[in-house]
């Protein structure tokens, strides 16, 4: 995984790709590409284009593997069940676009009448075609996305990224900073090894100003359907997501346990939350959906200030 060095300046400071902590980051020359230089017009292009959706969510992880395309596909899910709410949901893991698959979409872009998805798995001939492109023309194709797409009036925008601190990350933060993005939700499983990549993922944010909602452990423990027994297949050798967040004073918004329907759900494009509704997974889902909305509604967007005004 690509890291952000521990004394970096900040994306948006005057020495971003220049000082010495820049050296040997391999986000060096697409910090730098900004530091002092006109600001990319598609940025206030993109900000024109937001001015219709209330609230922008991305969803982070520091590692890969941790459930974070699955939690935004059940966040999109769960947040479109009130057919009043418009939902949008991008996929920017330009090389890992799994949301397609999840949301039971073959070359449709709409789930529901309120639920839209876009992603560059559309954009394949073939699922199984690799996507093998350097850093400017992932960049190139975020912006398409925020830019060119019509996302009409919407309530919740949801941004899946890939697993890290790269370039995914830093284009969508810069091109959507004036925007505004409600904030970040980051996922993780429960043992040290997810949770050492999830401390970067959070500084990233501090780095980047950007607002975190709060941490999602997901995997959390399996809860026997039939004896109701848990048991820790990922055991939280160092006190998991919980001990993290007090350390780190950020949120945690909850625990999703393992259920294996979850899987068989995703693998055949369906909701879990409507195909398992009395699992424990289901309840710590709309429990963390709920204080999702609940943060949001806390604090509006500046698109939402300027819709209702």
């Amino acid at each position: 995984m690509e890291e952000v060095p521990h004394d970096c300046p900040g994306a948006d400071s005057a020495q971003a790709g220049r000082g010495a902590s820049c050296q040997g980051c391999p986000n060096q020359r697409l910090c730098a590409s900004g530091a002092g230089a006109a600001p990319d017009p598609a940025i206030e292009e993109i900000k024109e284009k937001m001015k219709t959706v209330k609230h922008k969510i991305l969803v982070l992880s520091g590692k890969g593997g941790v459930g974070k395309s699955t939690f935004s596909a059940h966040l999109a899910h769960g947040l479109a069940e009130d057919e009043n709410t418009q939902i949008a949901l991008l996929d920017i893991d330009i090389c890992g676009p799994s949301i397609p698959k999840i949301m039971g979409l073959e070359g449709e872009q709409y789930v529901e009448d309120n639920l839209g998805v876009m992603s560059v798995g559309f954009l394949l001939s073939s699922p199984d075609d690799a996507v093998i492109w350097r850093g400017p023309k992932k960049n190139g194709m975020i912006k398409q996305f925020l830019r060119d797409v019509d996302w009409g009036e919407v309530d919740y925008l949801i941004v899946d990224t890939p697993p890290g601190t790269s370039d995914e990350h830093l284009s969508v933060v810069q091109y959507l900073a004036t925007a505004h993005i409600d904030g970040a939700v980051i996922i993780t499983t429960p043992q040290e090894v997810s949770l050492q990549d999830v401390r970067k993922e959070i500084n990233f944010c501090h780095k980047v100003k950007l607002p975190i909602i709060g941490v999602v452990e997901n995997m959390s423990g399996f809860i026997c359907p039939k004896c109701k027994k848990e048991s820790q297949i990922f055991p939280p050798t160092t006190g998991g997501a919980e001990v993290m967040c007090q350390d780190l004073k950020v949120p945690l918004l909850g625990k999703v346990p393992l259920d294996p329907r979850i899987g068989k759900s995703c693998d055949k494009g369906q909701s879990f939350l409507v195909d398992a509704p009395d699992s424990p997974a289901t309840s710590a889902y709309r429990s963390i959906i709920q204080r999702i909305q609940e943060f949001c509604n806390l604090h509006p967007s500046k698109a939402e200030q300027l819709i209702s005004s």
